[in-house]
């Protein structure tokens, strides 16, 4: 397909004068519209303003320029006897290449003052269409509508004198990607300002853009990518910045994400251990590098090459005691100069700062792919309180073993399930998660604890159809238990928990993570 005519029009003016310039130098006749017809005749290069073609003026504030039957008319016909012949009987001149980019509508929402009439306004609607049209007849057109693709094209036209079928294609099915995600850019917005974010429309429509090609999945022999939405603003881990250290994996991003999640659940200071995507510690405290201490000790053996999370800026107390083991990442709002050299000395730690994590993000829903189709749920981002707490046992917990209750409840909604987490003084000293059973889980806790399980609380992430795991934690010591309640056989646990003395107290809500 050879390219005799280009019509250009873009907001991403990213490399476009060279381009255009080795555009002209082959002959090619640009054709272009506005800012870029001005920008491309500053620098130099022939162009042939978009009105000239039509004949007929940019009108409505250039709401309208592009949408007449001589600019899509020549990118839509095809190159038969009969389209090139009522393309001639209507003075149409066939357009080969149209470059588009469209306005930047995700720059503008993500502006914290934006207006409903500045988005509006930012809604593109010539350039989809223009977009649109040539993807559609992309046998004999070419679409170009990402700037990182203007050495593949300007090179095949250098080198072949043409596009090929295989690139055409290529770039068409790139093109009706653009398009599709800068529509469903419009469509989240509209649902976020109207309050419908997280409703379950009757289409469900996601767009992302790669934000790196990861060196594996799960398994070396499995292929993997990270995609993020431009569109979420705040402290993530699709936003955070790698400061230091080897590329991220798969399974670090699984995991980062995890441990941030977690630890911006607290207020005081916190530090998260995370392991194969469970909490092998979490501990807070007065000061950090004390948070740190106790989640490192409530499982060192696991915590070996874990991710580490904290809510505090890390400073060189606490850098100096990460230095001491071998971690995988590192992630926190901010990281002082002085933590900074001591931890960037071990060369393959990855370092991430994700700013402030006192408000979370908008990414309200969760979304998960089986075979066929997606999950899509409402994160399960409840705070509990004391206020919602229901003793029902003879005992009442102290207001100590209340606090206590309602930390290692917050850590079992990061467990996989069934999950059983012990915890005491503000730190977990045992996790036992994803097992087939509760009491299974809960051995797993308790044997973890040993001897600090006396004077211990006990979280479950569901209730307890038998009493058999209320017995094996009254066996450890375990002085108060947290738990969803509703079984039919609530009144069994009740009961063994008085026999052994001990408080229990019901949420009522269930935190299954699987």
């Amino acid at each position: 397909m050879k390219v005799k005519r280009a019509l250009i029009s873009v907001s991403d003016k990213s490399g476009l004068v060279e381009f255009a310039r080795r555009l002209a130098a082959l002959g090619v006749e640009i054709v272009s519209t506005g800012g870029t017809a001005k920008t491309l005749r500053e620098a130099g290069v022939p162009v042939t303003y978009i009105s000239n073609v039509t004949g007929f003026p940019e009108i409505l504030d250039g709401r309208v320029k592009t949408l007449h039957p001589k600019v899509h008319g020549g990118i839509l016909a095809l190159r038969t006897e009969e389209h090139l012949s009522q393309l001639k009987e209507h003075n149409i001149t066939p357009i080969d290449l149209v470059v588009v980019n469209l306005y930047p509508f995700r720059q503008t929402v993500a502006k914290p003052d934006v207006t409903l009439a500045e988005a509006v306004e930012n809604i593109d609607i010539g350039g989809p269409t223009m977009v649109r049209a040539a993807a559609k007849n992309h046998a004999y057109v070419g679409i170009v509508v990402n700037p990182a693709r203007y050495e593949q094209v300007i090179a095949a036209l250098e080198q072949e004198g043409e596009l090929s079928d295989a690139l055409r294609l290529e770039l068409a099915r790139e093109a009706f990607a653009h398009t599709a995600g800068y529509d469903t850019a419009i469509a989240e917005y509209l649902a976020g300002i109207t309050g419908n974010t997280d409703e379950f429309a009757a289409q469900f429509n996601i767009s992302l853009e790669k934000a790196q090609d990861l060196r594996y999945g799960e398994n070396p022999h499995q292929k993997a990518a990270f995609y993020k939405d431009p569109t979420v603003t705040g402290a993530c881990i699709a936003n955070a910045v790698q400061l230091h250290g080897k590329e991220l994996s798969y399974n670090n991003i699984l995991d980062a994400n995890s441990a941030l999640e977690l630890v911006r659940e607290f207020n005081t200071p916190t530090v998260v251990i995370i392991k194969h995507n469970n909490p092998c510690g979490t501990a807070t405290a007065n000061s950090l590098v004390e948070a740190y201490q106790k989640a490192l000790a409530a499982d060192p053996v696991s915590a070996f090459g874990g991710i580490v999370a904290l809510n505090r800026t890390l400073d060189a107390a606490v850098a100096s005691e990460m230095a001491k083991i071998f971690l995988e990442a590192v992630i926190a709002p901010d990281f002082t100069d002085e933590a900074l050299e001591i931890l960037t000395k071990k060369a393959n730690l990855r370092i991430l700062k994700t700013g402030d994590l006192t408000h979370q993000t908008r990414d309200v829903l969760e979304v998960r792919k089986v075979n066929g189709g997606l999950l899509v749920q409402q994160a399960d981002r409840v705070v509990l309180n004391p206020d919602q707490l229901k003793v029902v046992t003879e005992k009442q917990p102290s207001p100590d073993e209340i606090q206590e209750l309602i930390f290692a409840m917050t850590v079992v909604k990061h467990v996989k399930s069934n999950a059983i987490v012990i915890s005491k003084n503000g730190q977990i000293i045992g996790v036992g998660a994803g097992q087939m059973n509760r009491v299974g889980a809960a051995r797993i806790a308790l044997e973890q604890a040993g001897e600090k399980a006396k004077g211990a609380v006990m979280a479950s992430d569901a209730f307890f159809p038998f009493r058999d795991t209320i017995d094996e934690a009254a066996r450890a010591g375990i002085t108060a238990v947290i738990q969803p309640g509703g079984s039919i056989r609530d009144e069994e646990s009740i009961q063994a928990c008085n026999e052994h003395g001990m408080a229990m107290v019901f949420t009522g809500m269930r935190h299954f993570k699987h």
